[in-house]
């Protein structure tokens, strides 16, 4: 019962994790790990290269 618990869990949390990448993407955001969204980066994120 308590592995089953712990699955559940962890499906939620990367059921969250995708939906928000989705909505990220879906919402034009070209960097999502950038907390800008690569809008006022000066240089310091790997999207700007």
């Amino acid at each position: 019962m308590t592995n089953a618990i712990v699955i559940l869990v962890l499906l939620a949390v990367l059921g969250s994790a995708a939906a928000y990448l989705v909505k990220a993407k879906k919402s034009g955001v070209k960097c999502i790990g950038c907390p800008d969204g690569c809008k006022g980066c000066k240089g310091g994120c790997s999207c700007n290269q």
